[in-house]
């Protein structure tokens, strides 16, 4: 049986950064009700909101303090409503994101877990008896330092893996889940459409919280292979299905960083009634610095082969059992044309739609992060005093001021690579004051370039990232083809081209993106007799692949 999601191409909205109606300088509610025709134009027709619940924000809305209550400065819940019902109205719908791996440390249950060990609600996190001295173990936070903080009232830890004002929810307790399955089904009973899943790989830690066998310089991501896809994962996962998901025309997304091609498998395998798909974070970290003490932090460019490699394993290992979530950016990520294009003058636009292009042939449910459609760049910030990320800040203030183990301008150039500031600048509608996003003074200063990257200005150009987007979502809207078909990569060692096949029901696609600033020649035995469907060139050399050119055959 089809589900509306497979043809889907979904919008992500970051609400803080989207579009500010009462000029705080914060996106809201209201901003996103105001740009729902330009998403409607674009012709996407899912918009995921990253939180909006309210939150102390230590993390931008991933502590939630109150699941079921909207952040004031997004708005309210009476706002909430009427986003749901204009978006619905255009026929968009919406899909929240989901934070219960961990909770804010002022959320009701912490709060009561906090005053007794006998408190029902201090099982719902993660404890275990020790002394101020010695850690229970030596994972370390994605933002730095220690997994752990220390109660002196019940001489124990509690297990943070992000911030220590994120304390992690303990799934193997009943009435916790059950809690949050109830607060579930009062979103969907709303009207919302889908959730996308915070973190969810890690919800199951492993018995008795081994050390990581290569914790690194404190680093959480060098012991994803101890905590992610618990062995209790699955069952979680069928019993939300079972309480939950299986009872709404809904779209459940996990975010899945660690996940393995099995384990996807296993969560998106429609038979084992789990999840409908999953976003794994292979592709987006395959350059690591070589020093394991810096983590992700570097600025080398991704090998093309290396990319292919992965994209296809994914494309390939899911193709029968299971549905990919395919995506270049979002919230946590730099910009898509600066790190995998070419963001100068003269190429960016032509490889900001090759990118798209060769990501939305392929088989999975696209997403589109708020100006990517756009081709908008990383910000390019000199000063950490620019840097809003807390994981930002804390990696420079740990590996440049702390440890002295980086030097500062080395550090300031791994920030304008990799930091999550560089999807975080406000997006960028025109020329105006701000970009158009706000007349007060931004949360985040926008990037400079808006006055040549901005959607007014392209919007009404045929010739634009935009209406290259278009032209995508529509392919997918009209072509089983590109949403159903087999999937064949082509010379996985070509270090300059990605060229793929896709086959369905004795259709063949023959997708070719060229990745470098080089002219290039490549014959996969296209000829004049075959219909190029989508080029991001006015016209077609055949063999002959121009800088970032990008182009799609349906054979002969």
């Amino acid at each position: 049986m089809r589900k509306w999601w497979e043809k889907a191409v979904i919008y992500q909205v970051y609400p803080r950064s989207f579009q500010d109606s009462d000029n705080d300088g914060i996106g809201d509610l209201e901003g996103i009700i105001q740009r729902l025709p330009y998403i409607k134009k674009l012709g996407a027709d899912v918009i995921w909101m990253n939180p909006i619940y309210k939150s102390p924000d230590r993390d931008n809305g991933y502590d939630v303090s109150d699941y079921e209550d909207i952040q004031p400065v997004f708005g309210d819940m009476a706002t909430f409503d009427t986003l749901l019902t204009a978006a619905h109205k255009l026929g968009i719908k919406i899909v929240m994101d989901l934070v219960v791996n961990h909770s804010s440390n002022q959320q009701k249950w912490f709060v009561e877990a906090k005053k007794a060990k006998d408190n029902p609600y201090h099982d719902y996190y993660i404890w275990v008896d020790g002394k101020p001295d010695k850690y229970p173990n030596n994972w370390g936070s994605y933002f730095s330092g220690p997994a752990w903080t220390y109660d002196q009232k019940f001489g124990q830890y509690y297990m943070h893996l992000f911030a220590k004002e994120q304390p992690e929810l303990n799934w193997r307790n009943h009435n916790m889940r059950q809690d949050v399955y109830k607060m579930m089904r009062w979103w969907l009973d709303k009207g919302i459409d889908g959730f996308r899943m915070d973190s969810v790989s890690l919800l199951d830690k492993p018995d008795g919280y081994p050390d990581a066998p290569n914790p690194g310089h404190a680093l959480y991501a060098d012991a994803q292979s101890t905590v992610a896809d618990g062995k209790r994962l699955g069952d979680y996962f069928k019993e939300m299905n079972k309480e939950v998901l299986s009872k709404y025309d809904m779209v459940s997304i996990g975010e899945m960083d660690g996940s393995k091609i099995e384990d996807a498998k296993e969560y998106t395998d429609r038979d084992n009634h789990e999840l409908d798909m999953i976003f794994q974070f292979e592709h987006v970290t395959l350059s690591p610095n070589k020093d394991p003490r810096f983590g992700k932090w570097n600025d080398e460019p991704v090998k093309l082969t290396d990319l292919k490699a992965s994209l296809s394993k994914w494309q390939t290992g899911l193709n029968k059992t299971g549905w990919n979530s395919l995506y270049w950016n979002n919230h946590d990520q730099p910009r898509a044309v600066s790190r995998f294009g070419n963001d100068s003058t003269d190429y960016r636009a032509l490889s900001a739609k090759m990118l798209g292009l060769t990501l939305h042939m392929m088989k999975g449910t696209p997403y589109i992060y708020q100006g990517e459609e756009l081709g908008m760049t990383n910000c390019h910030y000199t000063a950490i005093s620019q840097y809003q990320d807390l994981e930002s800040v804390n990696a420079y203030n740990e590996l440049v001021r702390k440890e002295k183990i980086i030097d500062k301008n080395t550090m300031m150039k791994y920030l304008a690579t990799m930091s999550r500031d560089n999807a975080r600048t406000p997006m960028q509608w025109d020329t105006s004051e701000n970009a158009g996003f706000s007349k007060g003074t931004p949360w985040m200063a926008v990037n400079p370039n808006y006055r040549t990257i901005n959607a007014a200005s392209q919007v009404a150009d045929p010739h634009s990232v935009f209406a290259f987007y278009q032209k995508l979502i529509k392919l997918r809207h009209t072509s089983d083809l590109v949403v159903y078909g087999d999937y064949k990569e082509l010379d996985p060692d070509d270090s300059q081209v990605f060229a793929y096949l896709r086959e369905y029901q004795g259709q063949k696609m023959l997708v070719i993106s060229n990745f470098t600033a080089d002219t290039v020649n490549r014959d996969y035995g296209q000829t004049r007799d075959d219909q190029l469907v989508i080029s991001n060139y006015q016209d077609d050399q055949l063999t002959e692949l121009r800088p970032y050119e990008a182009k799609t055959y349906l054979l002969s």
